[in-house]
């Protein structure tokens, strides 16, 4: 599969997808069901090329790393997860709960909310340019707008506990420069407020403000990789797709246009996006399947998939330059 156009104008869908070999060829899908396809493919005719209209963000480091992708159990308190020199390491937190007038366990996060969540807490983060955040409007806003769900009931309240899991979790980020061995930790959400209803039977504690961790915020304003919203909202069901999203987001724009293609192995794709699959074939196949999506929503990325691994090229990054915030400190 090669991707060797560097036509910068907007591409139909069908010029895209046919050219990916090794991908699934993604077609227009035909009756009136707006299926996960057909939404792909109205993203590719009508918006490729275009500035999105809003900006998430991920920090770069947590771009070249992953969540549980599925629910690991109540009773799995430490994760982790590696991509080349850098190691991941989530431990399940604790919360104090006013009702049991003590500290309960909180599960890990996992699947695609808490990513989401994240990219949000960030964005609000840059955008007031504080690590204080006041979550219940802005929140409710980005999952229908996001996640095209009812604002109420169960819908929020699921992605309100991955929030409250992602609030009390502890981060271990490992790597190696030279001969040193080097291990970052903390939380990447320093404090946050509990909710905590009266009624029994709503056991879900979820924070209503959060604040950032000084260290955590000080190196996103420094090292945030800008996501467009459009093409997170359709992916916005597939963690997988997500992961691989962000990680092409940071990684293509750098790799060095003079020196060519930087071949990763399937071994090293496998070790950093194959959470849950034992076996390669089985993980090759949702791999393959998953990037012809995340292809759709970022034409612009440049690689070449075959039975050695991804090849990566130098691509523009999925948000333009003259759409990104002025980070800088005032």
């Amino acid at each position: 599969m090669s991707n060797d156009d560097d036509n910068d104008g907007p591409k139909s869908l069908g010029e895209l997808i046919p050219k990916l070999k090794g991908l699934p060829s993604l077609k227009k899908p035909k009756g009136p069901r707006r299926t996960l396809e057909q939404r792909l493919y109205d993203f590719a005719e009508a918006d490729a090329g275009k500035d999105p209209s809003e900006i998430l963000y991920q920090h770069s480091v947590l771009c070249q790393t992953c969540l549980p992708y599925r629910d690991p159990g109540t009773d799995v308190r430490l994760w982790t997860r590696k991509n080349g020199f850098v190691r991941l390491e989530v431990q399940a937190g604790r919360a104090y709960d006013s009702r049991a007038e003590d500290f309960v366990d909180v599960g890990l996060p996992f699947g695609p909310k808490p990513r989401l969540v994240l990219y949000h807490l960030n964005a609000e983060a840059l955008r007031n340019r504080s690590p204080d955040i006041e979550l219940e409007d802005s929140l409710t806003a980005f999952v229908k707008r996001t996640l095209g769900l009812d604002s109420h009931g169960r819908n929020i309240r699921v992605v309100k506990e991955q929030l409250a899991r992602l609030s009390a979790a502890d981060f271990r980020i490992g790597t190696t420069a030279e001969d040193r061995s080097i291990t970052l930790k903390g939380s990447i959400v320093e404090g946050f407020e509990l909710w905590t209803p009266k009624d029994e039977r709503q056991r879900i504690l979820w924070p209503t403000r959060v604040q950032f961790s000084k260290r955590y915020f000080e190196s996103l304003m420094k090292h945030a990789v800008p996501l467009n919203e459009a093409a997170v909202a359709l992916l916005a069901h597939n963690a997988m797709a997500l992961d691989i999203y962000t990680w092409l987001a940071q990684r293509l724009h750098r790799v060095d246009a003079e020196k060519g293609a930087v071949l990763v192995p399937w071994t090293g794709l496998k070790e950093h996006f194959g959470d849950g699959y034992g076996r390669m074939d089985n993980f090759k196949r949702v791999f393959r399947l998953t990037l012809g999506q995340v292809k759709a929503v970022y034409p612009e990325a440049k690689f070449a998939v075959d039975d050695r691994g991804m090849a990566l090229r130098h691509s523009r990054p999925p948000v333009g330059k003259r759409r990104l915030l002025d980070l800088k400190p005032e």
